[in-house]
């Protein structure tokens, strides 16, 4: 839930802000960058945070090697691609890169919404709403980079 709050938060106010004056934030597109380039600065932080990185690890299915690594390498790729988004130069490409690292991830989210492991004593989040949230953030992610 706090990734679709962080996003919306931060999408909204930077509209808000435009809204009210800041020539630059006119702009949707602009503004969903900014929210997406929030929401995947807290994901990826998640990553190195010890109360969430045991779970993460978990998460990873027993087939992948070295889960650990791959905790690492994913959170460094969200926060990468969320600098990448509020660049101009490089938005268009890290818009598209987090909607493909997304479409990479679900097999772990898949594996831990079946296997319900929980993150940071929270419940599992079920299937379905997992693949709608993980939709979700692809789509914008493709509207970003338009």
């Amino acid at each position: 839930m706090a990734p679709i709050i962080t996003l919306t938060a931060a999408t909204l106010l930077a509209r808000l802000a435009g809204l009210l004056g800041a020539d630059a934030l006119t702009d949707w597109q602009l503004c969903l960058r900014i929210g997406l380039a929030a929401m995947f600065t807290l994901t990826g932080a998640v990553h190195f945070h010890p109360k969430f990185r045991a779970d993460m690890i978990r998460m990873i299915p027993a087939r992948l090697p070295t889960p650990a690594h791959l905790v690492t390498l994913t959170g460094v790729l969200e926060i990468a691609g969320a600098a990448g988004l509020l660049v101009p130069a490089t938005a268009t490409a890290a818009a598209l890169c987090l909607a493909a690292l997304l479409v990479a991830m679900y097999p772990a989210n898949y594996s831990a919404a079946k296997r319900a492991v929980p993150l940071a004593g929270s419940p599992a989040t079920p299937i379905g709403i997992r693949t709608a949230e993980q939709a979700l953030f692809i789509a914008l992610c493709v509207l970003a980079a338009l």
